[in-house]
């Protein structure tokens, strides 16, 4: 599968990692790009109303932004509200001063904190006309970076919309868009419909159609390039469990022999590794706290992994840490 672009952006391989909210820190993004294999990283998704109000009052701003300036391009920064002229805002903080490579707004987060308490996320996908006058005016704010949304199928599976939504958004001047095969009301529950992404496609003119959801393996994605026609892949959660599947897709694309799994060892060292880099910027009484969700995601699979899980949500201090990752990878 070739590779293909976002405006200007050439995204090659043609694979994206998916902004997972509290996960795709800076930390969790060197992961990817040791392994390679990503065509554009993104950020966790971040708040353009809570970035504001801390500008406003000059406090400290969103965690989330971590490490941006910094890290190689591309990077894609994910963005979620409902008010055009607060996202226009951001947007162009982000294009101007951050220097970021896509700028991507969020109108696929089912959570109910976004979407039902906050009418962001995926509950704008009632309103295609909604999400064209957000698109069109952060657009507008961030010329020449370029702008793209991510959706789902719909609110409900009865009021399927995506093809309205797709076209609103392309109409309003975005340069790709991501489909998430479930609606709002599946949150993550049953299979992401691939047919009914597919069926978008038509509706599009020229921007490119990248697919999400249930991509777990390499065939997986091998044969969602084959049966669908989707320009690119999104992946979520495996990435979490595997940092490393993108390097082997995109090998595998290539025509290339795809790496075996990392040792066990090889993945002990990685978690630790991945300890260090988040304690360094937080401390470590904050960076044990947060591996608590990072660790689970490496241990899946592995025996003992239950037991982990439950031991390393109690840890306290980074010889706790370490002392359970002894325990998980023992030496070979």
């Amino acid at each position: 599968m070739s590779s293909f672009f976002i405006d200007s952006v050439l995204i090659d391989p043609p694979l994206l990692s998916a902004p997972m909210a509290g996960f795709t820190n800076y930390a969790y993004r060197e992961i990817l790009r040791r392994f390679g294999g990503v065509g554009l990283i993104a950020t966790e998704m971040i708040s353009a109303r809570s970035f504001v109000h801390k500008e406003t009052k000059g406090e400290d701003l969103p965690g989330r932004l971590w490490g941006i300036f910094e890290e190689p391009r591309p990077l894609a920064v994910q963005i979620w509200d409902n008010q055009p002229e607060t996202l226009a805002h951001f947007g162009q903080i982000l294009a101007r001063e951050y220097k970021v490579s896509v700028v991507d707004l969020n109108f696929g987060c089912p959570a109910p904190a976004i979407a039902k308490n906050s009418a962001s996320g995926s509950w704008l996908l009632k309103t295609p006309e909604k999400v064209g006058e957000i698109v069109a005016q952060v657009v507008k704010a961030c010329h020449p970076t370029p702008v793209t949304a991510k959706i789902r199928l719909g609110w409900t599976r009865d009021s399927i919309n995506a093809a309205d939504v797709a076209q609103a958004v392309e109409s309003a001047g975005a340069a790709a868009i991501t489909v998430h095969g479930r609606t709002a009301q599946d949150m993550y529950r049953g299979t992401a419909d691939w047919d009914a992404i597919a069926r978008i496609k038509p509706f599009l003119k020229k921007i490119p159609l990248i697919g999400n959801g249930d991509i777990r393996t390499v065939d997986q994605a091998l044969q969602a390039f084959r049966r669908y026609p989707v320009d690119g892949i999104m992946i979520g959660r495996i990435g979490l469990e595997k940092p490393w599947i993108f390097r082997q897709i995109a090998q595998a694309l290539a025509g290339r022999a795809v790496d075996p799994e990392p040792t066990l060892a090889e993945q002990k060292k990685l978690l630790w590794n991945h300890y260090q880099m988040v304690a360094a910027h937080f401390g470590e009484k904050k960076a044990v706290v947060l591996m608590r969700k990072f660790a689970p995601c490496y241990a899946k699979g592995i025996p003992g992994a239950r037991q982990f899980r439950t031991a390393i949500c109690q840890a306290n201090s980074e010889q706790e840490f370490l002392r359970l990752l002894e325990t998980l990878f023992p030496q070979e």
